[in-house]
């Protein structure tokens, strides 16, 4: 599918107009409905928010990193199938939303421990080679920097920086006239100059006049405006992705925990204590689900003569051992 790619940089976004980098996609609409997009005149239209730099990333890396973006969601489906986050486990909203943390706290703490346990590097992909040195006759990859006009050639009169660039390509003159692009000349440097012309019609009435055209009133011309975009730099370095592998970190840590053996050694107690005389409970105290919290851990807590308890854990790597803080020998 071929692509033509818009980048348009410090987009105001949203209700709270926040500047964003917007690049457009459009691509011609088959026989099907596209299933992304809005289609419109047989053009399918495609937009990308990004905060990413220009001068790193170009239009075409950014959708190639959004249509690539499946490097990441098959770890996301292993996390869900595995976990089950979205099993209903409680009868809460907020012991819902604590089963959600649990889940993504437990997935992270694989994560870590499988890259503790196997130490292995970073896999360095070539996502996008390096960038060749552009022709000035062609465009840039890169696209634009933002336009420039030039400043006041007389004093008093207006400049290029009094007419605004609207969203659709036209310039507001002072008067609120529009004038519309009639000229594109690519200069030696690459630059892209665009000439912007007014109508006649609006230049001979407007009021403005003697502070617009060079020659006032006797101007037999409308008013033009030169803007000129400049290539946008871009570093020439290739970009690289770096990533670990799949599931091997997080799988060798399970394996690891599934294959122990474990040695449980409990040491006679300190002191014999003395026999317990025969207590007669009821039926509510008989019944756990009854207790509250305190009396569950009291009546379930580890008496101060018992004798200590010595696990043992066997086939723990030393500097794995060390990570947990556990005693080797």
């Amino acid at each position: 599918m071929v692509r033509s790619l818009y980048d348009c940089p410090d987009v105001p976004v949203g209700a709270e107009g926040i500047l964003c980098r917007v690049v457009v996609a459009t691509h011609p609409a088959g026989k099907k409905k596209s299933p992304v997009g809005v289609t419109r005149d047989g053009v399918v239209y495609e937009l990308f928010l990004t905060k990413l730099p220009q001068q790193g990333f170009t239009a075409c890396d950014v959708v190639d990193l959004y249509l690539h973006r499946g490097a990441f969601e098959p770890a996301l489906a292993d996390e869900d199938a595995e976990l089950d986050p979205d099993r209903w486990c409680s009868h809460s909203a907020w012991g819902q939303e604590a089963w959600q943390i649990i889940s993504q706290w437990i997935w992270n703490l694989r994560l870590e421990l499988g890259h503790q346990l196997l130490t292995s590097p970073v896999r360095t992909t070539e996502f996008a080679p390096a960038l060749p040195s552009p022709s000035p006759h062609t465009a840039p990859p890169s696209g634009y920097a933002p336009p420039q006009v030039g400043s006041a050639w007389k004093a008093g009169r207006f400049s290029g920086q009094d007419f605004a660039l609207q969203p659709d390509g036209t310039l507001r003159c002072p008067a609120e006239q529009t004038l519309l692009p009639h000229e594109h000349r690519r200069e030696a440097d690459g630059s892209l100059r665009v000439v912007y012309g007014a109508s006649i019609r609006s230049c001979r009435s407007c009021q403005l006049r003697e502070q617009c055209q060079w020659n006032g009133s006797a101007t037999a011309k409308p008013r033009q405006v030169s803007v000129l975009l400049h290539p946008l730099q871009v570093g020439a370095a290739p970009l690289l992705w770096l990533d670990w592998s799949r599931r091997v970190h997080r799988r060798a840590c399970l394996q690891l925990v599934r294959h122990q053996r474990l040695e449980m050694n409990l040491s006679p107690p300190a002191a014999t204590s003395p026999p317990g005389a025969s207590v007669i409970v009821s039926r509510a105290q008989r019944a756990r689900y009854r207790l509250s919290w305190h009396e569950r851990l009291a009546r379930n807590a580890r008496l101060s003569t018992a004798g200590p308890v010595t696990i043992r854990v066997f086939g723990v790597p030393a500097a794995f051992a060390v990570l947990l803080g556990l005693a080797t020998v």
